[in-house]
Formats: C-alpha cells, sequence, structure tokens
C-alpha cells in the first residue's frame, strides 16, 4: 500500500516531485508509525464490514479501527465480536486483497487473546488492537494479553494506548498519571506502534464539546493535555513516541458563528473556487486548520469518523518542496558539525543543530507522504483525490 496509491499513476507523476514509498503491515514499526496517517474509526457491528473495508482501501484508506467500545452499545459487543470475526474471514477469502492496516479497539484485555484465538489463519491481517482509556494501572494488563496473543499466534501485534482518561486531564493528578503511562510504554515500547489522544472523554469530563469553527486547541483545558502529552512523551530524543491528531467530529457544517477559515487566494489561483465552497458546507475549514495546528505542536496522523476526513488528512501530510528542501540541506553530511544556512528558498534561516530533529521527521513524512512539486500546494491535493 502507499498514501495517494488510488490516484491514477501520470496524476501523482503531475503532483509529486518525490512520489510516496510503498510500505506493508510487515515493514519497520517507526515507517508504520508514521504511515499511519488519517485512522478510519468504524463500528466492529457493520453488517459489510469486509465490504466497506475493500471499498475505503480503494479511496485512500491506509489505517482502520474497528471498534467494539464505545461506538457501540453494551449489549451488542458479544454480537461484534461475531461478526468481527466472520468479516475477517470473509477477508482472508479474497485472493490477492491487501487490505488496510487493521487494528480492533477492544473494552477488556481478555478480548485480545480471545479474538486472536477466533480468528485463526485471519489473524495475519490483523495488525493489532487499540487499548482504552490508558493509564499504567489499567493499561499493562492490556499489554501483557497483546504479548501472550503474539506469542501464541506468531503473528506480530502493535498496541496504540488512547489517552483519555480524567486521572490525565485533571491538573492534580496529571503528571504522576503521564509517568505513570510513560513508564508502562517504555516497558512496552518494541510494541507500542503510537499514543492515540482521546480528546471527546477529555471534554466530556467538563460538559464540553468545541463547534464545529474552532479547534481543539481553542479549548484550552484540552489543549493544556496535549502540550502535557507531547512535552513528556513525545520528545525528539529517542524516548519519545508517536502522537496522533485528535478526532474531528464534524462532516456537515451547522450555521456559522464565526467567518470562514480558509483563504480564497489558494483556491482561485488554480480555479478551485467550488472546492473550496464544498470544504466551507462540511465544515471542513475547521478540520484543515485543526489538522494544521496538530501538526505544529508535534502530532502526526488523525483519528477520523467519517470518510471525507481522510484526503484532507494525508494532502496536508504531503510535505511541501520549501519544507524538502530545507530539510534536505540542514541533513547534508558536510553539516554535520553545525552552522546557519540560508534557505534554498531565501526566506529563511536554517540553524543545521537546533533544526536537525525537524528535518529528520520530516523526510521520514517525505518518505511515506511525498513531496509536492515546486508549484503544487495543498488546494491541488485535495483536487487531485476527491473522487470525480
Amino acid at each position: 500500500m502507499r498514501h495517494f496509491g488510488h490516484i491514477a499513476p501520470e496524476v501523482r507523476r503531475r503532483l509529486f516531485h518525490q512520489e510516496p514509498c510503498a510500505f506493508t503491515a510487515d515493514s519497520p514499526p517507526r515507517l508504520l508509525a508514521a504511515a499511519l496517517g488519517a485512522t478510519l474509526y468504524s463500528p466492529a457491528t457493520r453488517p459489510r464490514l469486509a465490504d466497506d473495508i475493500v471499498k475505503q482501501a480503494a479511496n485512500g484508506v491506509v489505517s482502520m479501527v474497528l471498534c467494539l467500545e464505545d461506538s457501540i452499545d453494551d449489549a451488542d459487543v458479544a454480537a461484534g465480536e461475531e461478526n468481527l470475526v466472520r468479516q475477517f474471514a470473509d477477508l482472508a477469502a479474497r485472493p490477492g486483497l491487501e487490505p488496510p492496516l487493521l487494528f480492533v479497539r477492544v473494552r477488556a484485555p481478555g478480548q485480545i487473546p480471545d479474538l486472536v484465538r477466533r480468528l485463526g489463519p485471519a489473524v495475519r491481517l490483523l495488525s493489532g488492537f487499540v487499548l482504552p482509556k490508558f493509564t499504567e494501572e489499567r493499561g499493562i494488563p492490556f499489554l501483557e494479553a497483546l504479548t501472550a496473543a503474539e506469542t501464541a499466534s506468531g503473528r506480530r501485534l502493535f498496541a496504540m494506548p488512547v489517552l483519555e482518561s480524567p486521572e490525565l486531564l485533571y491538573r492534580e493528578s496529571r503528571v504522576d498519571t503521564l509517568e505513570g503511562i510513560s513508564r508502562a510504554v517504555g516497558k512496552y515500547r518494541d510494541r507500542v506502534l503510537a499514543l492515540r489522544l482521546g480528546v471527546t472523554d477529555f471534554c466530556s469530563s467538563y460538559g464540553l464539546r468545541r463547534a464545529p469553527d474552532m479547534t481543539a486547541y481553542d479549548v484550552q483545558v484540552v489543549a493544556s493535555v496535549i502540550a502535557d502529552v507531547v512535552n513528556m512523551l513525545g520528545r525528539a530524543d529517542g524516548t519519545g513516541f508517536t502522537v496522533t491528531g485528535p478526532v474531528w467530529e464534524y462532516f456537515r457544517a451547522s450555521e456559522r458563528m464565526f467567518k470562514p477559515q480558509l483563504r480564497q487566494s489558494p483556491f482561485l489561483e488554480v480555479q478551485a473556487a467550488e472546492l473550496r465552497t464544498r470544504l466551507i458546507e462540511h465544515a471542513m475549514d475547521g478540520l484543515l486548520r485543526e489538522i494544521s495546528l496538530d501538526q505544529a505542536n508535534g502530532l502526526l496522523g488523525k483519528t477520523c469518523i467519517h470518510p471525507s476526513h481522510v484526503l484532507p488528512v494525508h494532502a496536508l501530510s504531503v510535505v511541501s518542496h520549501e519544507e524538502y528542501s530545507d530539510a534536505a540541506d540542514i541533513l547534508r553530511p558536510e553539516r554535520g558539525g553545525g552552522g546557519v544556512l540560508r534557505s534554498a528558498y531565501t526566506n529563511k534561516m536554517n540553524e543545521v543543530k537546533p533544526h536537525r530533529a525537524w528535518a529528520e521527521r520530516t523526510l521520514l513524512r517525505a518518505e511515506l507522504f511525498g513531496v509536492a512539486k515546486e508549484d503544487v500546494g495543498f488546494v491541488e491535493l485535495l483536487a487531485a483525490g476527491i473522487p470525480g
């Protein structure tokens, strides 16, 4: 699989200076963590789940979570498990199929070995499990269960803990909770692919819900948690993990209080004014702003609950030609001793040592999401990925 692999090769050649690389579910963890992109959630109870997975893969989705937790009723868990096993068997029976990276969001540790056993040979299609309301105390049993299931099945399985508990939100317990989470995921580092943020649960603790023209970063009590999670768990010194962006809840705009957040000029320059209107009508201008703020705050990828959110996440994950040029210059072997240089675009200073970690992350993103041509921006990438 590859990002933008659903777009015709001739269109990719027109858009990309460097095309996204191919990867598989067996690629190295560092690559997979950065490749997750827009992770689309789906209730595990959907009756045509296998067909849905195939359809979304054809539309550019590379990672999905099949949910047995908050997205389904408590009374439907057993039926959801049965459906999940049945749908995996359906997928496994389709010759030549390469599905997205598939994860199952469970409720209890015991579900992990039980589902792996019930999946049988179809477990080869499973990449891992999403672990809800993760803290050290609650998370260790999940990680132990995952390790046991991995040993029993012979299949490499990853964990994606969700950071969403009240203990993490409340100021008086936050640091202790983060230190505990750090110990837990550090102990199982090889199995933790990424950390996911449960912002909806954070808002719930205070009876809050952000509007479609506001981002998670406008809700200060939430923004402070994101900052502390990145501070303690997302460091670029080799101790950190990939932290993914929070879910965007909206897919159609209600009445607006504030002006749209998309400038007209990038769309007018490429004769895409109609695309701008469609994005605004579907609350995508808020989503695009939040994705940009995710990246500025050290997050990579995003939880998505609607297929229309996938393309914006991926389009804004593509590395611009300017970013690529700066990163490549900073990492030239002859720059190993440090120093300062003017960017090739002659509009900024590149300081080799302070910008090195940024450059390394940028080139990894470039490998997976590609590098846009010099005259290609996010509008062209969005327009090219929308089905005709």
